[in-house]
């Protein structure tokens, strides 16, 4: 009987420490394999950008040195990127703008390129100013349309500037950004505001005022 207990009891151990042997093995190389896979997705983009840059470089070489061919070549290549590159951060009528812009300013700035620098980086920060120029104008007009209460009603632009706006409004005091959101952006009443926030009416209006004022001189 003690026999039987004591082979069930080392078979139960035995079984046991192949379970856990199993799940040591296992478990950790899942995940460091998912996380290879990660960076070698990763590292594929880098490459891909790479061989991008430096194909995009050669192009441009080619095309101060008067080949037009390799000039039209590289515009449809960046056309291309500046439409996914817009595509996420900007609306649809906005991104082509942008997109429009940003090609004229590498047209108008292609003189500038050194070839000793990478080709991405000078292309990146011409797409960047140009984004960084929309959001600045979209949020200078939102600015100024809250402190004269004036409703943006082109559907593009509020787009633009709500992004804008939780940008900026990010940049204020949390009593002054909530007063603002709830008066107006929610359209609620001072003693509302003052209702849900605990401020005093006269400090809502304060916040208001100050945090309107803050906006405007950040776009101006």
């Amino acid at each position: 009987m003690n026999a039987t207990s004591d082979h069930e009891s080392a078979s139960s151990r035995t079984r046991s420490m192949l379970w856990n042997s199993k799940d040591t093995r296992h478990s950790p190389s899942q995940g460091c394999g998912a996380d290879l896979r990660k960076e070698e997705r990763k590292s594929a983009r880098w490459e891909k950008w790479d061989e991008c840059s430096e194909r995009w470089g050669r192009l441009m070489i080619a095309a101060r040195e008067g080949d037009s061919c390799a000039y039209e070549k590289l515009l449809r290549e960046l056309d291309h990127w500046l439409r996914a590159y817009y595509g996420r951060r900007l609306p649809h009528p906005a991104a082509e703008d942008a997109r429009q812009e940003a090609l004229l300013a590498i047209h108008a700035k292609r003189h500038t390129f050194a070839p000793s620098r990478p080709f991405g980086a000078w292309v990146v920060a011409i797409a960047r100013y140009k984004w960084i120029d929309r959001m600045r104008d979209a949020a200078r007009s939102a600015a100024l349309s809250l402190d004269e209460d004036i409703a943006v009603e082109d559907h593009e632009e509020a787009a633009i500037s709500a992004a804008a706006l939780d940008q900026l409004l990010a940049h204020l005091k949390p009593a002054q950004e909530t007063a603002i959101r709830l008066v107006k952006l929610k359209g609620l009443s001072i003693a509302r505001a003052s209702g849900a926030t605990g401020q005093s009416a006269a400090l809502v209006k304060i916040n208001i005022h100050r945090g309107l004022k803050k906006l405007v001189a950040l776009v101006s």
